[in-house]
């Protein structure tokens, strides 16, 4: 494909494997390289990565700053789903990469490229992702995954590859580290190396970085308010935020009182088991305070319909599927479901913990004068016999037949 490729947007952090990707591609490829940084909230500066990409001769760079879309078009709407893959995984990594293969290809139009390019491995979820992303968006575009075609196969000679090409490379790049890392507002995952064995603890004072272990947490429990509207939250204790920034404040309540580390063992969509550490304060806490307000507002059929279609939801999310249909339909009774979710939570964290200790709503659905445990004029317990009895209708019938 070599001699087809005229302009490529190449995803670039900056970072040694992305680095090499760009001067590879320019030397394989002989193409024109776009590159395009998006700004997700990782956390990192970014404009090095602009800088190093001028000085690899790089003429359009793209550094955009996409955290309050990432968190209003993806973040949330996924969480109105509630979506956790395999009863643990809050979908952190796999949440960031369609806004990010979107936002290429509207690149790739906007320059005139024909083909696009991605760091990552043809081990992992994410070059799925990243490409069913891509062709939603531009079923004819070309793609160039570098980690399939070239014979870089080892730290060590990646390190000499940009030594060759006098790409600068970071001193701690040159040893092999501890484990691989990814970030974003939402999340941030560790993988790899020293994290391989699934037996073996993980040294959370070196892994974790944005928060702390419940051991270390404060021995005082943190009380916030979370207010919702149609399902989203919009407020902390009050104090009206934007998304983005109402995330930041999440992660930081929640790092604090050591909430939402998990280690975990998950099955890739490529059929290989993988182990990580993840780290999302605000998403565990974002999850619980949903939960409760759902608890009050959503009524008892919708609520369990939504808790059936949630493994789907989190599958296809997982596995790259948002831009599938299937996923858009699923949003949709979500988001229909989700117009009454409206009210305030109040919560405690506390050492990992995150503990519900109220709930309101003007679409409460909470009728104190039916779930009594005093006298009251609304339910007529004499109803339960005739309800009881025509549930265990088949129950009896099935009954009689054995004795017979």
């Amino acid at each position: 494909m070599s001699g087809d490729v005229k302009k490529v947007v190449l995803a670039y952090s900056g970072g040694l494997d992305t680095s090499v990707i760009l001067r590879w591609l320019q030397d394989v490829y002989k193409c024109e390289v776009v590159t395009f940084t998006a700004d997700l909230g990782q956390g990192e500066e970014l404009e090095p990565a602009r800088a190093k990409a001028e000085m690899m001769g790089i003429k359009q760079i793209f550094i955009e700053d996409l955290r309050e879309e990432f968190v209003r078009d993806y973040v949330f709407p996924m969480f109105r789903a509630n979506a956790i893959y395999e009863g643990t995984y809050l979908l952190g990594t796999s949440i960031a990469r369609p806004l990010i293969a979107k936002r290429q290809i509207e690149i790739a139009h906007q320059v005139g490229a024909d083909t696009v390019s991605h760091g990552a491995t043809g081990k992992g979820n994410d070059q799925v992702r990243f490409e069913l992303g891509y062709y939603a968006c531009d079923p004819n575009i070309k793609i160039i995954a570098p980690w399939r075609e070239w014979d870089l196969t080892s730290r060590t000679k990646l390190i000499q590859y940009a030594e060759r090409h006098q790409i600068p490379v970071p001193k701690d790049k040159r040893g092999e580290p501890p484990f691989s890392q990814d970030a974003n507002l939402l999340h941030i995952s560790s993988e790899g190396k020293a994290l391989e064995d699934p037996w073996v603890e993980p040294d959370y004072d070196l892994v974790l970085s944005r928060m702390v272990t419940p051991m270390a947490a404060p021995d005082v429990p943190t009380e916030i308010t979370i207010d919702f509207v149609a399902g989203d939250p919009v407020a902390i204790n009050g104090e009206k935020l934007s998304p983005a920034s109402l995330l930041a404040k999440l992660n930081e309540l929640g790092g604090a009182n050591g909430v939402g580390c998990i280690d975990i063992v998950e099955n890739r969509f490529v059929g290989m088991k993988s182990r990580g550490v993840y780290e999302t304060p605000g998403g565990t806490v974002l999850y619980h305070a949903r939960r409760a307000m759902e608890s009050l507002t959503l009524e008892r059929g919708a609520a369990h319909q939504k808790d059936e279609l949630m493994p789907r939801y989190a599958e296809l999310v997982y596995n790259g599927f948002w831009f599938d249909p299937q996923r858009e339909m699923l949003q949709a009774a979500i988001d229909q479901a989700s117009q009454r979710v409206t009210g305030t939570v109040r919560l405690k964290l506390y050492k990992g913990n995150v503990i519900i200790t109220g709930r309101k709503s003007p679409n409460s659905l909470y009728d104190e004068e039916l779930v009594t445990f005093e006298e009251d004029s609304v339910y007529d317990q004499r109803d339960a016999q005739g309800f009881i009895k025509l549930n265990a209708l088949r129950l009896r019938t099935l009954g009689l037949s054995k004795q017979r």
